[in-house]
């Protein structure tokens, strides 16, 4: 599985090899990020030898996986690498023969049209999760994340 355009490779890192700067850009608690590498897969998308992207899919049971992180240097944003990113994850969870693909959000802003324009339907509400699972505020566009959505992605049979 990897994408059309040939300078662009995506595959498998161990958590060690995993691209902390990263994956902080989309979580940004250290100590959150390190604690599901470990029970985790973490896919890379280098670009001439250089990590651009990476996600991490984390299996839950019951033929459910969750993507825990998926993130993209700035300075290769708004170049479908992350829209690469996250079609490569739906394709090696199906392939995994998981039944359901899941992932958290905040409620407003970019990441929930791009989830949703995979497929991606809310199932659940986390009520102030970014409030009781993070030392400091998040904010994007001047509003404080508070709720987490549940999205998630049935395969079919």
């Amino acid at each position: 599985m990897q994408p059309q355009d040939e300078s662009l490779r995506i595959e498998e890192a161990s958590a060690s090899e995993a691209p902390l700067e990263l994956l902080l850009l989309a979580d940004p608690s250290l100590e959150k990020v390190q604690g599901y590498l470990g029970l985790s897969r973490c896919f890379v998308a280098s670009h001439e030898g250089t990590a651009v992207g990476a996600y991490v899919v984390q299996d839950r049971a019951h033929g459910t996986y969750e993507l825990m992180s998926i993130a993209v240097a700035p300075s290769h944003q708004h170049q479908g690498i992350g829209t690469l990113l996250l079609e490569h994850a739906v394709a090696w969870v199906r392939q995994s023969g998981a039944r359901r693909l899941e992932v958290g959000t905040g409620t407003f802003g970019y990441q929930l049209s791009f989830y949703q324009r995979q497929g991606f339907r809310v199932v659940a509400i986390d009520r102030d999760f970014f409030l009781d699972h993070y030392p400091e505020p998040l904010f994007e566009d001047g509003i404080q994340h508070k709720d987490m959505l549940r999205l998630a992605l049935d395969y079919r049979s």
